[in-house]
């Protein structure tokens, strides 16, 4: 069964930093892009950020230059670093893996965590 289980949330003031993670259980990691999303109360999950199964990146234009994604295929997670953390970053993070970027984001085609709450004050 795959699982993926998110840690790292939690409460930091405007321009603090938190270091999210997601660890995946599933046969051959290495094969799997994987994302970041996000939903903040009243809004619609997003895209965060994502990260191919052969490293390359991508990120939301409002996060560019304070997120960075990456993984670490041998521990079979993937991390989320958050930098100069905004008010308008609250939301529930969750991780998300597919067979390929074009399938991430998906509910039939892609694997979902449970979400982790980032809260920014200001």
């Amino acid at each position: 069964q795959v699982q993926l289980v998110e840690s790292g949330g939690g409460l930091v003031q405007f321009g603090g930093s938190l270091r999210l993670s997601c660890a995946v259980s599933i046969s051959i990691f290495n094969n799997y892009a994987m994302g970041w999303y996000r939903q903040a109360p009243g809004k619609q999950r997003e895209l965060v950020a994502l990260i191919t199964n052969g490293g390359a990146t991508n990120y939301a234009d409002s996060v560019k230059g304070r997120f960075t994604i990456s993984r670490d295929n041998a521990k079979k997670t993937v991390y989320l670093q958050m930098n100069s953390l905004k008010p308008e970053d609250t939301a529930v993070y969750y991780c998300n893996a597919a067979l390929s970027v074009g399938r991430l984001g998906t509910n039939e085609y892609a694997y979902w965590g449970q979400g982790t709450q980032v809260t920014v004050s200001s």
